[in-house]
This record gives structure tokens, C-alpha cells and sequence, in this order.
């Protein structure tokens, strides 16, 4: 039995943390499992490259998505982008080419994190795509969440400072995708965002699948206004059709709100919605 310490390079290939539900395998001495890779077979897996792994899960280890982490029906990994850093102190960055404020993240440095976050995946980017958190990305959204809970797994790769050197973005077919028309001072946010709203859609993560049929985004609509108890409050109350048991008449009070609702809120989407 060997008590002997894994060298800089096989740490810097592996990942810094795991989350998800375990599957046991006898070893040589005692561990913590809660510390080791959760492997569970077929789980969709989420890949992190930050230079923040303390991030994460963060809320993602809360409500529904927690719990479907720890039913095994996802698992996320994170690669601290740090340890594949060079020299003494790890540099992971340097200045602009042509000048200019700030730093930018070393094609050499993150093609390191993505050849050893891409061990096992899918080669086809179709299957498992490899994202880079950008405000100049196509902007995410429902589409798009659906499409990556329907892949293998997905890589998202957290920039920092200005920006990640451009050759490396091209060189691994990297997706570039926004959370918005607004900037962040990391991806790490972003990130866990696009993760909440994709692993929510995989299969067996909600209890009651009509609800995403139903939610905003799902048909191209925002969601009708949603009532419960009580009946009356402070004055104001719920629409009588919602309490009249005619469930024709509610679903058609429901679509016209929505529609309403999109048209005023959403004019893009009813332009989009309407021109089909």
C-alpha cells in the first residue's frame, strides 16, 4: 500500500471538484467519498473550467437541481483553469496583443483546462458542446437549453479580465453564448444560470413535466399570471374563470393572457410569434 502524493501534473489533469451521485469501488485505504469523482453511468455532466472551482455548485447544490444531483441524474465537475498555469506562479494571463487595458486569458493555459476537461467526452461538438461564457455570444435561451439538456454533457468555460485569447476559442470549435446585453466580472455567474435552466429539462428533474409546456419561453409566449389562495386578498381577487371548474374556458383565459402579456412585455417575441 502506497501513501505516496499524486505529482503537479497529474493533479493539474484532473479535476478539482465532483458532484453527484456515487458509485463505490473498493481501494487500497480508506477514503471520503464526498471528495472523490461521482460517476454515475449515463448521468449528463457539466464540465467547469474557472478560476473559482470554490463557486461551485453554489445554488445549484440547492432545490430541484440539488436534488437531482443527488439522484444521480446529473453530476458536475470543476477545473481549477489556475493549476494549468505557467511558471512559479501559475500565470494564467498577459497583456493584450496591440496594446490596450486590461489582461487576456493564454490560448497555451486554457487549451491545457480543455484537453483535460474534454477526457471522455463526446468529440462531436453536437453531442457535447464546449461554451465560452461571453457577452458577445449568441444569447442564450429557452432553445438553447433544450438543446444542450438533449447532449451528453456540456463544458463551460468561465473567462475572467478582458477576454480569452481568440486562436484558442477557434482551435477547439468553442460556442460563444451571452446571458445578456450586460457584463459580468466572470463567467462563474453565467454559468451556473445556463446550468439551472438546462438541467431543470432533463428527463425526471421535475416531478410534473406539463409544467415546462406551460412555463414562459416554452411556445414562444410569456406565462399567463399565475393565482392560489387566498380567494380574496386585501380587496383584490382571483379571476372568477380560474374558479369556475370550465377547463376549456381556462385554458383559453390562460392563452390570451399570455399572449396579452408578450405582446406588451415582449414585443420581439410577438413579432417572432406572430410572423410564423
Amino acid at each position: 500500500m502506497s501513501d505516496e502524493l499524486p505529482d503537479d501534473a497529474a493533479l493539474a489533469n484532473a479535476p478539482s471538484r465532483s458532484h453527484g451521485r456515487l458509485s463505490a469501488k473498493p481501494v487500497l485505504r480508506p477514503r471520503d467519498l464526498f471528495d472523490d469523482a461521482r460517476a454515475v453511468r449515463g448521468a449528463w455532466l457539466a464540465r467547469i473550467i474557472t478560476l473559482f472551482p470554490q463557486a461551485f455548485p453554489g445554488v445549484l447544490e440547492q432545490s430541484l437541481t440539488g436534488k437531482a444531483m443527488d439522484l444521480g441524474l446529473w453530476r458536475l465537475e470543476t477545473y481549477d483553469l489556475r493549476s494549468f498555469g505557467i511558471g512559479k506562479h501559475r500565470n494564467v494571463d498577459d497583456t493584450p496583443a496591440g496594446g490596450g487595458a486590461g489582461m487576456v486569458l493564454r490560448a497555451d493555459v486554457v487549451d491545457a483546462a480543455i484537453n483535460a476537461a474534454s477526457a471522455g467526452a463526446n468529440p462531436d461538438r453536437a453531442r457535447w458542446p464546449v461554451v465560452y461564457l461571453s457577452p458577445r455570444g449568441t444569447p442564450f435561451d429557452q432553445a438553447m437549453a433544450r438543446r444542450f439538456a438533449g447532449c451528453e454533457g456540456l463544458t463551460l468555460l468561465c473567462g475572467r479580465f478582458e477576454g480569452v485569447d481568440q486562436r484558442v476559442l477557434d482551435h477547439h470549435a468553442v460556442e460563444e453564448v451571452s446571458l445578456g446585453d450586460f457584463v459580468l466580472t466572470g463567467g462563474e455567474i453565467a454559468a451556473q444560470a445556463i446550468l439551472d435552466a438546462t438541467v431543470r429539462l432533463l428527463p425526471g428533474v421535475l416531478g410534473n413535466a406539463d409544467s415546462i409546456e406551460e412555463e414562459s419561453h416554452s411556445n414562444g409566449l410569456l406565462e399567463h399570471p399565475q393565482f392560489t389562495r387566498p380567494p380574496v386578498w386585501e380587496g383584490r381577487e382571483v379571476p372568477p374563470v380560474l374558479l369556475s371548474g370550465d377547463h376549456a374556458k381556462i385554458a383559453k383565459w390562460r392563452r390570451a393572457q399570455a399572449e396579452a402579456l408578450t405582446a406588451e412585455r415582449r414585443p420581439d417575441l410577438w413579432a417572432r410569434k406572430t410572423a410564423r
